[in-house]
């Protein structure tokens, strides 16, 4: 990356890269499990890391080395596949640096067993990589989960995996991502177009929304018949029907909601 990226008048922008796009299908076409960055101030912040996700981001010019924060919404394999990968090729480019680093990644699990389990995997128990790039471990709960380098990144629970026996225990959430005055929702997967209400509070420029488990019609719907504020909408996760028939899925978007709206494709990259 070469410096902060500005736009025509000098404000900062985000960049999106869709890494994966796919639900957690059969192996399909030029489509990996979910997977994205986004780009803000030199640093890359991860949400969800499916399969071949390193790979991806490393083969598209990303320099995985800033990455900043890693934040996972529910631990089912197509959204964490590519976790075990992403960590070891950290560590391969950290052995190929030749500017020491001191920093430590921010990763963010609903369950850290997770974690214990990437940590058995690859040795990593008590011990930080090569020049000293280390990983600090945290929980997602309700709320606001990050505020660093002018970017925040808030959660709310969703019943994708089901009520929890302890209200602290939820496995599955959906986020709201703020940076340059932008408001970005990432659904993960969920229940109930209802459970991102508390998501909607303000205006929200991209919301990117799965439809492993609903349709374009279901989610379109929605934010018509209840107006909710939504600047552009982007379907990611795809199911069988998008996956199928992209082109006659995208015709019943549109009808619906109009032409703010996109199927995201694997290596896709987005600037708002």
């Amino acid at each position: 990356m070469s410096g902060k990226k500005l736009d025509k008048e000098g404000e900062k922008v985000v960049e999106i890269h869709f890494l994966g796009t796919c639900s957690g299908t059969e192996p399909q076409p030029n489509r990996r499990h979910t997977a994205l960055i986004l780009e803000y101030q030199e640093k890359l912040f991860w949400f969800d890391a499916g399969e071949s996700c390193g790979y991806t981001a490393h083969l598209l010019g990303l320099d995985l080395l800033q990455t900043e924060a890693v934040f996972v919404s529910h631990p089912h394999m197509d959204h964490i596949g590519g976790l075990p990968h992403l960590i070891w090729t950290l560590k391969k480019l950290e052995s190929l640096s030749k500017v020491p680093l001191r920093t430590e990644i921010d990763l963010y699990f609903p369950d850290l067993n997770i974690w214990y389990g990437l940590e058995k995997m690859l040795f990593l128990k008590g011990r930080t990589l090569k020049n000293g790039l280390g990983f600090c471990i945290n929980l997602v709960t309700d709320g606001v989960i990050y505020a660093k380098n002018d970017l925040m990144v808030s959660a709310v629970h969703n019943l994708h995996l089901g009520k929890p026996e302890s209200k602290e225990n939820w496995q599955s959430f959906s986020f709201l991502i703020e940076a340059a005055d932008k408001r970005i929702v990432y659904s993960g997967d969920f229940k109930t177009m209802r459970e991102l209400e508390p998501l909607f509070v303000n205006e929200v420029d991209l919301l990117l929304v799965e439809t492993g488990h609903h349709s374009v019609e279901e989610v379109c719907n929605y934010l018509v018949e209840n107006q909710k504020p939504v600047g552009q909408l982007g379907f990611i996760h795809h199911g069988r029907a998008i996956l199928n028939n992209p082109e006659e899925e995208m015709k019943k978007a549109k009808t619906i909601f109009g032409s703010r709206v996109f199927f995201a494709d694997d290596k896709m990259s987005l600037t708002l």
